[in-house]
């Protein structure tokens, strides 16, 4: 799936941008604290795209599977 449309996803669903770090940037879920970093490629494998989702408590991304 493209980065864009996962971020997109994500701040959909609430989480924001918390900080980059060093091959990852850090978003965080402000309803719940949690936080999960997501990968700077291009394009992420689905199923990162999926455990990104979970670790920050949100609804799994439909598609591009």
């Amino acid at each position: 799936m493209k980065r864009s449309k996962l971020l997109k996803h994500l701040k959909n669903n609430g989480c924001r941008f918390e900080r980059e770090g060093g091959r990852h940037s850090i978003w965080i879920n402000p309803q719940n604290g949690q936080s999960s970093p997501v990968p700077r490629h291009n394009e992420v494998p689905f199923r990162t795209a999926v455990s990104v989702c979970r670790l920050l408590g949100i609804p799994e991304p439909t598609g591009d599977k």
